[in-house]
């Protein structure tokens, strides 16, 4: 949680998701996880009402989508993948040009033609060279559709050559085959596998729509399943801790996370080779656990750890490598070691840059992270020109509620405030909290965060009640949210103290900086300039005494 060296300004960065980048979740075993849907169409507007619908529904099919107007960009982008299978849905018009250029790529596993006169592009379904078309579509329902029928193609084309594949993948297919085909009459194992497929796709599903507690048993009762049919270090077991951990950690639950996550840990260690990624993605999760218990050392050891198997298993350029970047990041901000998080952020920037269309949404929380520690470190010129590409980019590649939103309006509100315009920093922040009013549920730390910083500017305009209110509806759901030693409780007591002693009731005040500087001594960072900072607010305030 980044925070301004005068009062305590909660700036919550991105957290880590591995469908995409940014991050090491789990990876839920949903049927379209590993594949790409791209959209290519010149003509995309992607403000309007109608591509937003589009794009939710197919974002219920399929994991990852990617959006493009130029053809050389698409080409481009396509070209740089080795083992990912993509689904491309084209504009009819561009069939006569694009069509020769793009159909012979290896990557692309099936094309579908979006367009609004069927008739006009029949003939690409019909010729024989052109096998990839799935057919013509008019209604994005029907692509939805035949996407789900593709991937099940794909997967039971990858069978063929399960000579050549991971275990633990080809497991995976062999569970979307058993989902898919089983029969009631089949023997006891085979029923055993296939009640897992659905025990664990039923619990992505929820997951995957926020509805975390529905998930859990589901996920719980997929593992129970893999314990009796499979050996007890099979990677898929592995798998299913680190989901059960993935859904933990989203609900805030970070023992029982942390648990789960190290269960996995343990299994992938014995079954895979030392410097396997899955094994980076372990490390990574535990260190992002730890990152929000506020253990920062530890979350910074096992990063660390993550980032060593990566350079040694990953091209220097992968996306991996740009997710670890950004966690370790994270953990230098969190320290208040500004200027080490701002290199490794460029580092994740960097490789965004290179491997990302420029409307990404992970480019956008790196543009965010960076827009952070220039606040941080008071060039707030800088800061604001950041977080205003970030915005832009959020703007165009996510839907108007998301929580990524907030998090762009919440850093700019912070911004406007360092720079004493405070109507403006009200406006962003207010515009913040509606997001995440919508987004999450009402005890969740980035309700915590708006609050906090909307009574940061009511205390800076002079209208102390409406800061203390505020402050308190944040420090409510803090204490619920966290532990009691986390350091976002600190910065509550310590601008609850700030009020107290702006409106001149001086015991109260100190009674609140005593408590911010308990938690604040617990700290792994002794150096952390909010420690100096609540000693010499107490010390201001004895005097007063």
């Amino acid at each position: 949680m980044k925070q301004s060296s005068s009062y305590s300004t909660s700036c919550i960065q991105s957290d880590s998701i591995i469908n995409g980048r940014r991050g090491q979740h789990a990876q839920a075993e949903d049927l379209l996880e590993n594949f790409l849907l791209i959209w290519l169409d010149p003509k995309i507007d992607q403000s309007n009402e109608d591509f937003r619908n589009s794009i939710t529904k197919l974002r219920q099919t399929v994991n990852t989508i990617e959006i493009f107007r130029d053809p050389n960009e698409c080409i481009n982008y396509i070209s740089t993948f080795e083992n990912e299978k993509t689904f491309l849905i084209i504009s009819g018009a561009l069939c006569d040009n694009v069509m020769p250029r793009i159909h012979p790529m290896s990557q692309i596993y099936s094309i579908y033609i979006f367009c609004q006169k069927q008739s006009q592009y029949d003939q690409w379904a019909k010729k024989d060279d052109w096998s990839k078309v799935k057919g013509i579509f008019t209604v994005i329902d029907s692509i939805c559709d035949s996407v789900r029928q593709s991937a099940r193609e794909c997967d039971e084309d990858s069978i063929v050559i399960s000579g050549q594949i991971e275990p633990s993948f080809m497991y995976t297919v062999l569970f979307k085959e058993i989902i898919l085909e089983i029969k009631f009459d089949e023997t006891k194992e085979t029923k055993d596998l296939a009640e897992y497929a659905r025990e664990n796709n039923i619990g992505s599903v929820y997951k995957n729509i926020g509805e975390y507690s529905k998930a859990l048993p589901f996920y719980e009762q997929s593992l129970q399943i893999q314990k009796i049919a499979l050996s007890p270090n099979h990677p898929a077991i592995a798998q299913s801790y680190n989901n059960i951990g993935s859904v933990y950690r989203s609900m805030a639950e970070y023992s029982k996370a942390l648990s789960s996550y190290e269960q996995s840990l343990e299994i992938r260690k014995k079954a895979l080779p030392s410097n396997h990624p899955d094994l980076a993605q372990s490390y990574n999760n535990i260190g992002s656990v730890y990152r929000n218990m506020g253990e920062y050392s530890k979350a910074l050891a096992s990063y660390e750890q993550a980032l060593e198997i990566q350079e040694i298993a990953l091209p220097q350029n992968h996306p991996s490598l740009a997710v670890t970047y950004n966690n370790i990041g994270l953990v230098y901000n969190y320290m208040g070691a500004y200027s080490k998080a701002l290199s490794y952020y460029e580092k994740d920037l960097e490789i965004s840059q290179k491997t990302l269309p420029p409307n990404h949404h992970e480019l956008a929380t790196s543009y965010n992270n960076i827009g952070g520690m220039y606040d941080s470190m008071g060039e707030y010129s800088k800061a604001l020109s950041s977080y205003e590409q970030s915005l832009a980019i959020y703007k165009i590649a996510l839907p108007p509620n998301h929580p990524d939103l907030a998090i762009s309006y919440n850093n700019i509100g912070m911004v406007y405030d360092n720079m004493g315009e405070y109507s403006k920093a009200l406006a962003s922040y207010e515009q913040s909290l509606e997001i995440r009013k919508i987004a999450f549920p009402p005890n969740h730390p980035s309700l915590a965060t708006s609050y906090n910083n909307i009574g940061l500017v009511y205390h800076h305009m002079g209208e102390y009640s409406k800061a203390l209110s505020s402050y308190e509806q944040s420090l409510e759901i803090k204490k619920i949210a966290h532990s009691p030693n986390h350091p976002s409780l600190a910065t509550s007591y310590d601008n609850i103290g700030r009020v107290y002693d702006s409106m001149g009731e001086y015991s109260k005040a100190l009674s609140y900086y005593e408590k911010a500087l308990q938690i604040h001594e617990k700290s792994p960072s002794p150096n952390h300039p909010d420690i100096a900072s609540v000693k010499n607010n107490i010390e201001l305030i004895k005097k007063k005494l």
